[in-house]
């Protein structure tokens, strides 16, 4: 697999030249199109009394102008696409440096009464969610964020072969979301599948059949008006006939064409997405079996979007006022171009939703495609049945920088209970946050930050930042009385959960505090809970000699020559260095 930054800065390059080398076409276009423009003008003003020539030099024209227009336009798309690109790679090289925290952070989705979701730093200001987030659709950063919260730990293989896939497919992945960026869309597409399926047609075969014998008598009446057989005014009677028979469907049309001036763009980008998953042959079984729900029809889902898209935006036409007035007089364009949208709705509304999911599933794996793309050096967990649910080498937290992170091996078997001391900044909080993601990350089908490891699939369950609750009028240790019942009702119906606390009953004094959370972890043992608590309590320890289940570990920190130092590395025992005081002294507070 290539470089990540490598290739960020050879696509870079690449999509830098093509962009400067569009621009000089573009350039050259907009001056033949002048050009043109005034050569018409002044072929017509020197043969406008032959109106034959006129006419000819004016249409001549008007195509080539129009031609120049389309290239200009398809140009534009291009350059657009390309400068897309540019930024992405961007992007990238400055994520690479740690610079991330401009980006969105996924606060909404963030929910406190969720297993894990408000303790781990999974969303928020400097969250997992911030760094690997690369999707382009909001359906697609949903999409992810129900990944990351699903605690789901069966198929996991199925989802490493598929981010597997995808990280070796960087240019694929960087067109899509490209692509994807390329309209703005207004309307999510839930409230458009919504109305698709409750959408109700008012246009049949016969008000369609109308349009084609209205349209070829206007074309009739017409030839006859201008070899002045029938009185030419009868055209312009003709036309009032076409604004009578559309304006009885005004009203309709008016809010048919409301939405579907909603939808266009929507499946404009949708179809062009659908088509580069349906033009790429992929290998992983979910992968191929997303592909499968777009293959399913005669024609590909991408052309049924695109004929959508082209009959949407025949339907727009009627914003144009001559369109509006000619069209509608002399062909009822407005009732034919509904009636095919309205075709489009009864064949295929109901199959809008599986395909929808398709491109929002595509866009959400892309980012953990890109994320296992720039991580080559982490690894996937090998996946066991044996009594271990963790035993990783070389574990660390994958948002620190690596240069600087220090590593811990974990051996944690299943229905263990590790009870973490240490000193204040010695690195619990982050140590259980390191255990935390890997599970996370494990069961999504992420490679995980570490040499190796060998994981047995469980959910997560935490109890780390409690706050109060003015809304609810609940005080901060009610509300973590609240959770660690949670907790405990939880694994009480479902013994296949990872347990993580930070400091628990921190609401009390500190005798009641030790007396409450010995008894807490001895209920949890009870249950044959596996997990870990990080704690300042040194009586905790003493259930180690109790209960075979409990083992201790701790981090130190170190004081020499009036200066604390840590190492961070997760050793077997108690801690006997506390360090409140000396940072206290050392901070001149006391």
């Amino acid at each position: 697999m290539q470089n990540p930054a490598s290739f960020y800065n050879e696509q870079l390059e690449l999509n830098q030249v093509a962009s400067k080398r569009i621009f000089k076409q573009l350039s050259l276009y907009s001056i033949l199109r002048l050009a043109i423009f005034v050569l018409s003008g002044i072929g017509i003003y020197f043969t406008y009394e032959n109106w034959q020539i006129a006419a000819g030099i004016a249409f001549v024209g008007l195509s080539s102008f129009l031609f120049l227009l389309s290239r200009y336009t398809d140009l534009k798309s291009k350059r657009n696409l390309h400068k897309r690109l540019i930024a992405i790679n961007e992007e990238e090289l400055k994520i690479a440096k740690g610079d991330f925290h401009d980006r969105p952070e996924g606060s909404e989705f963030q929910d406190s009464k969720h297993f894990f979701s408000l303790d781990i730093d999974l969303f928020g200001k400097g969250s997992f969610f911030q760094f690997m987030n690369r999707t382009a659709l909001k359906e697609g950063a949903q999409k992810l964020s129900a990944n990351l919260l699903s605690n789901a730990i069966t198929n996991i293989k199925e989802r490493q072969d598929a981010i597997k896939e995808l990280a070796d497919l960087p240019e694929w992945r960087q067109n899509y979301v490209a692509v994807a960026q390329g309209v703005e869309i207004e309307h999510s597409a839930t409230s458009i599948i919504t109305w698709l399926k409750d959408y109700k047609p008012f246009l049949g075969k016969t008000q369609y059949t109308l349009t084609i014998g209205f349209g070829i008598a206007s074309l009739v009446i017409l030839g006859l008006g201008i070899a002045e057989i029938i009185p030419i005014t009868t055209i312009g009677y003709w036309l009032l006939v076409g604004l009578g028979i559309a304006g009885i469907y005004w009203k309709k049309i008016d809010v048919l064409a409301l939405h579907t001036g909603q939808a266009k763009d929507t499946f404009r980008q949708y179809a062009l997405l659908l088509e580069a998953i349906e033009t790429t042959e992929f290998k992983s079984e979910l992968l191929k079996k997303k592909q499968k729900l777009i293959r399913s029809e005669d024609q590909k889902a991408s052309e049924i979007f695109s004929k959508f898209s082209k009959a949407l935006d025949a339907l727009d036409n009627r914003n144009n006022l001559i369109s509006l007035v000619l069209g509608n007089g002399y062909l009822l364009l407005d009732i034919r171009n509904s009636y095919n949208v309205e075709k489009w709705i009864s064949k295929y509304g109901h199959k809008v939703d599986d395909w929808f999911e398709v491109v929002t599933f595509f866009d959400a794996f892309n980012s953990f495609g890109n994320y296992a793309f720039n991580h080559q050096s982490f690894t996937y967990p090998t996946l066991t049945d044996e009594p271990i649910t963790i035993l990783a080498e070389g574990l660390g937290h994958p948002l620190l920088n690596a240069e600087k992170r220090v590593d811990s091996d974990l051996e944690l078997k299943e229905e263990q209970f590790f009870i973490v001391t240490g000193a204040n900044m010695a690195g619990k909080s982050t140590f259980l946050r390191t255990v935390a993601l890997h599970i996370v990350m494990a069961n999504v089908g992420l490679p995980i930050c570490a040499k190796q490891s060998k994981y047995k699939p469980i959910k997560l369950i935490t109890s780390m930042r409690t706050t109060d609750s003015l809304t609810d009028d609940s005080s901060y240790f009610f509300s973590e009385l609240t959770r660690l019942k949670f907790v405990v009702d939880t694994i009480e119906n479902d013994k296949n959960y990872f347990v993580i606390l930070d400091e628990i009953l921190k609401g009390t004094n500190s005798t009641d505090k030790a007396i409450g959370s010995r008894k807490f972890v001895e209920k949890l043992v009870k249950q044959h809970a596996t997990g870990i608590i990080a704690t300042h309590d040194l009586s905790l320890t003493e259930i180690e000699t109790e209960l075979e289940a409990v083992k201790n570990y701790y981090f130190d920190a170190e004081i020499i020559n009036d200066e604390l130092f840590f190492d961070y590395k997760l050793k077997q025992g108690v801690c006997q260095n506390m360090n409140a005081s000396f940072l206290l002294k050392k901070m001149e507070i006391i």
